[in-house]
């Protein structure tokens, strides 16, 4: 069985939730989960899946609550699969980007802005 090395997420149980959606609903999904507090980030893709998405919790258990009472009862929500995070090897740092209207730009192209 494997195990979680959750020394580089902060003691964090992180996973990507892929998301199939109703392409009817796909704004209205966004919104939603742009409100759920565990949701870290969310992308809009093309693929197999409609949406990525990468949640945050503090346990397996806090995550299948979140999956289960939250993602899936989004009214456009089809299905999921979800792939947990078991070791970060590479992460993006934060502070080496500039949010502007909402679009995290690469402060290295800041001074063309």
């Amino acid at each position: 069985m494997a195990t979680i090395d959750s020394s580089n997420n902060h003691g964090r149980f992180e996973a990507s939730v892929n998301i199939f959606v109703d392409p009817t609903k796909k704004t209205q999904v966004i919104e939603a989960l742009s409100k759920l507090e565990n949701i870290e980030e969310i992308f809009e893709v093309k693929g197999e899946f409609d949406i990525v998405s990468i949640v945050s919790a503090t346990s397996l258990e806090e995550f299948r609550t979140i999956l289960h009472n939250n993602i899936l009862k989004i009214k456009g929500v089809k299905s999921t699969v979800i792939t947990v995070m078991l070791k970060t090897h590479k992460k993006l740092k934060s502070e080496n980007y500039l949010n502007i209207k909402g679009a995290n730009v690469p402060l290295s192209l800041k001074k063309g802005i």
